[in-house]
């Protein structure tokens, strides 16, 4: 039997991936967490044996928390449900210590699928992310200047880039606006930027947001 934990600050998400699980005879749900720190607590409380985990909850970033599991449980494998395209988050998680990426637009069946590979032992990578796995083998390459921010810098990157404004990401991540604020200017600096629009426009050109 797989034992699943499940991090997600929507119960309706939630409630939705329990509803699919019950009808499977080699899986369960075991725990379920809204955020960064329910999730933290359920790890020293609960037995569990695959996380299927958001990335954009309250609180500690979804990478922050890969890496936080990573370290608590470094047998037990991550997998991400997410709402970001995987070309924007993926290789960030992979790079972390999740094992499997999979945006949430996808069937019921194939976050299954993705459940029992990591369960199993391998990674769940579809096509798309093994693409842009490919394209950062190379290290000797010369990393474009988000490739180089900080896990939070470049969460803050792509929902600026989707036109939210500093209050919403604030509302969003679980954050001050102040320091929503701090990560802009790190952008700007860090990015060679003026302003927020010129953010919007980076991200959209190097198509970190849909």
């Amino acid at each position: 039997m797989i034992r699943v934990l499940i991090a997600d600050d929507h119960a309706v998400v939630r409630e939705g991936i329990k509803r699919i699980i019950a009808d499977l005879d080699d899986m369960e749900v075991v725990a379920e967490a809204a955020d960064g720190a329910e999730l933290l607590a359920a790890v020293t409380t609960s037995s569990w044996d695959v996380t299927l985990m958001d990335l954009a909850m309250p609180g500690l970033s979804g990478l922050e928390l890969v890496e936080g599991l990573r370290r608590r449980a470094p047998q037990r494998p991550i997998l991400i449900l997410s709402m970001y395209p995987e070309d924007q988050y993926a290789v960030r998680a992979l790079r972390a210590g999740a094992a499997g990426y999979i945006y949430k637009g996808n069937p019921p069946d194939e976050v299954i699928k993705a459940i029992r590979m990591v369960a199993s032992g391998r990674r769940y990578i579809t096509p798309e992310v093994a693409e842009h796995l490919a394209a950062h083998v190379d290290v000797a390459a010369e990393k474009l200047p988000h490739e180089c921010l900080s896990n939070r810098e470049h969460q803050v990157l792509c929902l600026m880039g989707s036109g939210k404004a500093v209050g919403e990401i604030a509302d969003e991540l679980g954050l001050s606006v102040k320091t929503v604020s701090t990560y802009r200017a790190h952008l700007l600096e860090k990015l060679g930027l003026r302003n927020s629009a010129e953010i919007i426009r980076y991200a959209i050109e190097h198509k970190l947001v849909d």
